[in-house]
Protein backbone atom coordinates (compact mmCIF):
# COMPACT_ATOMS: atom_id res chain seq x y z
CA UNK A 1 0.00 0.00 0.00
CA UNK A 2 2.83 2.31 0.87
CA UNK A 3 4.31 1.53 -2.52
CA UNK A 4 1.10 2.59 -4.30
CA UNK A 5 0.73 5.79 -2.28
CA UNK A 6 4.24 6.75 -3.25
CA UNK A 7 3.94 5.80 -6.85
CA UNK A 8 3.68 8.18 -9.87
CA UNK A 9 0.21 6.87 -10.78
CA UNK A 10 -1.14 7.83 -7.36
CA UNK A 11 0.31 11.29 -7.72
CA UNK A 12 -1.31 11.73 -11.16
CA UNK A 13 -4.66 10.50 -9.83
CA UNK A 14 -4.51 12.96 -6.93
CA UNK A 15 -3.65 15.76 -9.36
CA UNK A 16 -6.64 14.97 -11.58
CA UNK A 17 -8.95 14.87 -8.55
CA UNK A 18 -7.67 18.27 -7.41
CA UNK A 19 -8.29 19.72 -10.92
CA UNK A 20 -11.76 18.22 -11.06
CA UNK A 21 -12.58 19.52 -7.59
CA UNK A 22 -11.40 22.95 -8.62
CA UNK A 23 -13.65 22.92 -11.67
CA UNK A 24 -16.65 21.93 -9.53
CA UNK A 25 -15.99 24.69 -7.04
CA UNK A 26 -15.57 27.20 -9.92
CA UNK A 27 -18.84 26.11 -11.46
CA UNK A 28 -20.68 26.80 -8.24
CA UNK A 29 -19.55 30.45 -8.30
CA UNK A 30 -20.13 30.94 -12.11
CA UNK A 31 -23.69 29.62 -12.46
CA UNK A 32 -23.55 25.88 -12.50
CA UNK A 33 -21.79 22.99 -14.15
CA UNK A 34 -23.68 23.09 -17.43
CA UNK A 35 -21.89 26.15 -18.92
CA UNK A 36 -18.55 24.79 -17.89
CA UNK A 37 -19.42 21.46 -19.40
CA UNK A 38 -20.61 23.16 -22.55
CA UNK A 39 -17.37 25.09 -22.77
CA UNK A 40 -15.40 21.89 -22.38
CA UNK A 41 -17.47 20.19 -25.05
CA UNK A 42 -17.17 23.26 -27.26
CA UNK A 43 -13.43 23.22 -26.78
CA UNK A 44 -13.33 19.71 -28.12
CA UNK A 45 -15.99 19.99 -30.87
CA UNK A 46 -15.30 23.44 -32.34
CA UNK A 47 -12.30 22.34 -34.46
CA UNK A 48 -14.35 19.44 -35.82
CA UNK A 49 -17.26 21.79 -36.57
CA UNK A 50 -14.95 24.12 -38.46
CA UNK A 51 -13.68 21.25 -40.58
CA UNK A 52 -17.24 20.07 -41.25
CA UNK A 53 -18.37 23.60 -42.14
CA UNK A 54 -15.44 23.98 -44.50
CA UNK A 55 -16.27 20.74 -46.25
CA UNK A 56 -19.96 21.66 -46.46
CA UNK A 57 -19.16 25.09 -47.87
CA UNK A 58 -16.80 23.60 -50.42
CA UNK A 59 -19.38 21.05 -51.56
CA UNK A 60 -22.06 23.74 -51.76
CA UNK A 61 -19.75 26.02 -53.73
CA UNK A 62 -18.88 23.19 -56.10
CA UNK A 63 -22.52 22.45 -56.84
CA UNK A 64 -23.26 26.17 -57.24
CA UNK A 65 -20.47 26.40 -59.81
CA UNK A 66 -21.73 23.27 -61.52
CA UNK A 67 -25.28 24.62 -61.74
CA UNK A 68 -23.95 28.00 -62.92
CA UNK A 69 -21.88 26.31 -65.64
CA UNK A 70 -24.99 24.45 -66.81
CA UNK A 71 -26.93 27.71 -67.05
CA UNK A 72 -24.09 29.33 -69.00
CA UNK A 73 -24.00 26.37 -71.40
CA UNK A 74 -27.76 26.57 -71.98
CA UNK A 75 -27.49 30.32 -72.58
CA UNK A 76 -24.65 29.79 -75.07
CA UNK A 77 -26.74 27.19 -76.89
CA UNK A 78 -29.65 29.60 -77.12
CA UNK A 79 -27.43 32.42 -78.37
CA UNK A 80 -25.84 30.09 -80.98
CA UNK A 81 -29.29 29.14 -82.23
CA UNK A 82 -30.26 32.79 -82.54
CA UNK A 83 -26.99 33.55 -84.33
CA UNK A 84 -27.55 30.73 -86.82
CA UNK A 85 -31.07 31.98 -87.47
CA UNK A 86 -29.72 35.47 -88.14
CA UNK A 87 -27.10 34.04 -90.48
CA UNK A 88 -29.78 32.23 -92.49
CA UNK A 89 -31.82 35.42 -92.64
CA UNK A 90 -28.75 37.29 -93.89
CA UNK A 91 -28.14 34.69 -96.61
CA UNK A 92 -31.79 34.89 -97.69
CA UNK A 93 -31.61 38.69 -97.71
CA UNK A 94 -28.41 38.73 -99.78
CA UNK A 95 -29.86 36.22 -102.21
CA UNK A 96 -33.08 38.21 -102.60
CA UNK A 97 -31.09 41.40 -103.05
CA UNK A 98 -28.91 39.82 -105.73
CA UNK A 99 -31.95 38.45 -107.55
CA UNK A 100 -33.60 41.87 -107.45
CA UNK A 101 -30.48 43.43 -108.90
CA UNK A 102 -30.47 40.80 -111.64
CA UNK A 103 -34.15 41.47 -112.34
CA UNK A 104 -33.56 45.20 -112.65
CA UNK A 105 -30.61 44.62 -114.95
CA UNK A 106 -32.39 42.14 -117.20
CA UNK A 107 -35.49 44.30 -117.34
CA UNK A 108 -33.30 47.18 -118.41
CA UNK A 109 -31.77 45.10 -121.17
CA UNK A 110 -35.03 43.54 -122.33
CA UNK A 111 -37.45 46.38 -121.69
CA UNK A 112 -38.15 46.65 -125.42
CA UNK A 113 -38.34 42.86 -125.91
CA UNK A 114 -42.01 42.14 -125.37
CA UNK A 115 -41.62 38.92 -127.34
CA UNK A 116 -39.53 37.23 -124.63
CA UNK A 117 -40.84 35.24 -121.68
CA UNK A 118 -38.35 34.07 -119.06
CA UNK A 119 -38.00 32.61 -115.56
CA UNK A 120 -35.17 32.89 -113.03
CA UNK A 121 -33.05 29.95 -111.92
CA UNK A 122 -30.12 29.28 -109.60
CA UNK A 123 -27.05 27.24 -110.44
CA UNK A 124 -27.03 24.23 -108.09
CA UNK A 125 -24.25 22.04 -109.50
CA UNK A 126 -21.27 22.07 -111.84
CA UNK A 127 -19.36 19.29 -113.55
CA UNK A 128 -15.71 19.74 -112.45
CA UNK A 129 -14.51 17.53 -115.30
CA UNK A 130 -16.21 19.62 -117.98
CA UNK A 131 -13.76 22.01 -119.66
CA UNK A 132 -16.65 24.11 -120.95
CA UNK A 133 -18.24 24.84 -117.54
CA UNK A 134 -21.66 23.27 -118.05
CA UNK A 135 -23.93 23.41 -115.01
CA UNK A 136 -27.28 22.37 -113.56
CA UNK A 137 -30.08 24.74 -112.54
CA UNK A 138 -32.92 24.33 -110.04
CA UNK A 139 -35.77 24.68 -112.54
CA UNK A 140 -37.21 21.96 -114.79
CA UNK A 141 -40.23 20.90 -116.79
CA UNK A 142 -42.67 21.62 -113.94
CA UNK A 143 -41.54 25.25 -114.15
CA UNK A 144 -41.93 25.46 -117.92
CA UNK A 145 -38.30 24.77 -118.91
CA UNK A 146 -37.88 22.91 -122.21
CA UNK A 147 -35.08 21.36 -124.22
CA UNK A 148 -33.08 23.97 -126.19
CA UNK A 149 -34.43 26.95 -124.23
CA UNK A 150 -31.83 29.77 -124.29
CA UNK A 151 -30.11 30.67 -121.01
CA UNK A 152 -28.86 34.20 -120.36
CA UNK A 153 -27.77 36.62 -117.64
CA UNK A 154 -28.17 40.39 -117.58
CA UNK A 155 -24.70 40.54 -119.17
CA UNK A 156 -25.40 38.29 -122.12
CA UNK A 157 -25.89 34.83 -123.60
CA UNK A 158 -24.75 31.83 -121.55
CA UNK A 159 -25.95 28.76 -123.46
CA UNK A 160 -29.04 26.57 -123.77
CA UNK A 161 -30.85 23.70 -122.09
CA UNK A 162 -29.64 20.23 -123.10
CA UNK A 163 -31.35 18.00 -120.50
CA UNK A 164 -34.59 18.55 -118.59
CA UNK A 165 -35.91 16.90 -115.42
CA UNK A 166 -38.94 17.72 -113.31
CA UNK A 167 -37.09 20.08 -110.98
CA UNK A 168 -33.75 20.61 -112.67
CA UNK A 169 -32.13 21.11 -116.05
CA UNK A 170 -28.62 20.95 -117.52
CA UNK A 171 -27.11 23.86 -119.42
CA UNK A 172 -24.44 23.64 -122.12
CA UNK A 173 -22.51 26.89 -122.46
CA UNK A 174 -21.41 28.73 -125.58
CA UNK A 175 -17.84 27.87 -124.59
CA UNK A 176 -18.61 24.32 -125.73
CA UNK A 177 -17.23 23.23 -129.10
CA UNK A 178 -20.52 21.42 -129.73
CA UNK A 179 -22.52 24.65 -129.47
CA UNK A 180 -22.94 26.91 -132.52
CA UNK A 181 -24.70 30.27 -132.33
CA UNK A 182 -25.69 32.37 -135.31
CA UNK A 183 -24.21 35.85 -134.73
CA UNK A 184 -23.55 39.18 -136.39
CA UNK A 185 -21.16 42.08 -135.94
CA UNK A 186 -23.12 45.13 -134.77
CA UNK A 187 -20.56 47.45 -136.37
CA UNK A 188 -20.32 45.87 -139.82
CA UNK A 189 -23.57 43.77 -139.86
CA UNK A 190 -21.53 40.81 -141.09
CA UNK A 191 -22.80 37.37 -140.13
CA UNK A 192 -20.85 34.44 -138.72
CA UNK A 193 -21.01 31.55 -136.26
CA UNK A 194 -19.86 31.73 -132.64
CA UNK A 195 -18.58 28.43 -131.28
CA UNK A 196 -16.32 27.16 -128.53
CA UNK A 197 -12.63 26.36 -128.59
CA UNK A 198 -10.79 24.11 -126.12
CA UNK A 199 -7.87 26.50 -125.75
CA UNK A 200 -10.03 29.60 -125.30
CA UNK A 201 -12.69 28.19 -122.96
CA UNK A 202 -10.61 28.63 -119.81
CA UNK A 203 -10.24 32.33 -120.70
CA UNK A 204 -13.98 32.85 -121.13
CA UNK A 205 -13.64 33.30 -124.88
CA UNK A 206 -15.12 31.78 -128.03
CA UNK A 207 -14.53 32.12 -131.76
CA UNK A 208 -16.50 33.99 -134.39
CA UNK A 209 -16.00 31.92 -137.54
CA UNK A 210 -17.00 32.03 -141.20
CA UNK A 211 -16.15 35.69 -141.69
CA UNK A 212 -15.21 36.62 -145.27
CA UNK A 213 -11.61 37.60 -146.01
CA UNK A 214 -12.66 41.15 -146.79
CA UNK A 215 -14.46 41.49 -143.45
CA UNK A 216 -14.00 44.79 -141.64
CA UNK A 217 -14.28 43.19 -138.20
CA UNK A 218 -12.03 44.88 -135.62
CA UNK A 219 -11.25 44.60 -131.89
CA UNK A 220 -13.97 46.24 -129.83
CA UNK A 221 -16.82 45.31 -132.16
CA UNK A 222 -19.88 43.95 -130.36
CA UNK A 223 -21.19 40.52 -131.37
CA UNK A 224 -24.90 39.71 -130.97
CA UNK A 225 -27.15 36.79 -131.83
CA UNK A 226 -28.55 36.90 -135.35
CA UNK A 227 -31.73 35.04 -134.39
CA UNK A 228 -33.23 31.70 -135.39
CA UNK A 229 -35.21 28.82 -133.94
CA UNK A 230 -32.99 28.37 -130.84
CA UNK A 231 -31.81 31.89 -129.96
CA UNK A 232 -33.77 35.14 -130.34
CA UNK A 233 -32.14 38.03 -132.14
CA UNK A 234 -29.99 40.73 -130.53
CA UNK A 235 -28.84 38.95 -127.39
CA UNK A 236 -25.40 40.16 -126.36
CA UNK A 237 -22.63 37.60 -126.84
CA UNK A 238 -19.44 39.58 -126.33
CA UNK A 239 -16.82 41.79 -127.96
CA UNK A 240 -13.99 41.11 -130.38
CA UNK A 241 -10.49 41.05 -128.85
CA UNK A 242 -8.42 39.53 -131.70
CA UNK A 243 -8.71 39.09 -135.45
CA UNK A 244 -6.71 36.72 -137.65
CA UNK A 245 -6.90 34.33 -140.58
CA UNK A 246 -9.09 31.27 -140.23
CA UNK A 247 -7.51 27.84 -139.87
CA UNK A 248 -8.26 27.01 -143.48
CA UNK A 249 -7.04 30.36 -144.75
CA UNK A 250 -10.24 31.08 -146.63
CA UNK A 251 -11.47 33.92 -144.42
CA UNK A 252 -11.04 35.59 -141.04
CA UNK A 253 -11.57 34.41 -137.50
CA UNK A 254 -12.29 36.66 -134.54
CA UNK A 255 -11.74 35.83 -130.88
CA UNK A 256 -14.72 37.01 -128.80
CA UNK A 257 -14.55 37.88 -125.10
CA UNK A 258 -17.90 36.71 -123.75
CA UNK A 259 -19.85 39.34 -121.86
CA UNK A 260 -21.35 36.82 -119.41
CA UNK A 261 -18.96 35.47 -116.77
CA UNK A 262 -19.80 31.84 -117.42
CA UNK A 263 -17.14 30.50 -115.05
CA UNK A 264 -18.76 32.20 -112.04
CA UNK A 265 -22.42 32.49 -113.01
CA UNK A 266 -24.77 31.73 -110.10
CA UNK A 267 -28.16 33.06 -111.25
CA UNK A 268 -29.55 32.85 -114.77
CA UNK A 269 -32.67 33.52 -116.80
CA UNK A 270 -34.22 30.83 -118.97
CA UNK A 271 -36.09 32.18 -122.00
CA UNK A 272 -39.10 29.90 -122.20
CA UNK A 273 -40.64 31.49 -125.29
CA UNK A 274 -39.89 34.08 -127.99
CA UNK A 275 -41.16 34.91 -131.44
CA UNK A 276 -39.95 32.29 -133.93
CA UNK A 277 -38.85 29.75 -131.30
CA UNK A 278 -38.72 26.21 -132.69
CA UNK A 279 -39.47 27.33 -136.24
CA UNK A 280 -37.19 26.23 -139.05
Amino acid sequence: MKDFLGSLRFKILVGLMIVLLGMIIASVYTGGAAPLFSQAVSLVTTPAQRVTAGISGGVSGFFDQFLSAGQVYEENQRLNQELNALRHQLVDYQRARHENEQFRAILGVLQDRQDLTFITADVIARDPSDHFFSFTIDKGSRHGVKWLDPVITADGLVGYITEVGMNHARVATILDVAVAVGAYNSATREIGIVTGDVGLAALGRSELQLLPRESRVAPGDLILTSGGSIFPRDLMIGSVVEVGPSRHGTGLLAVVELSAEIHNVRNVFVITSFDGQGMN
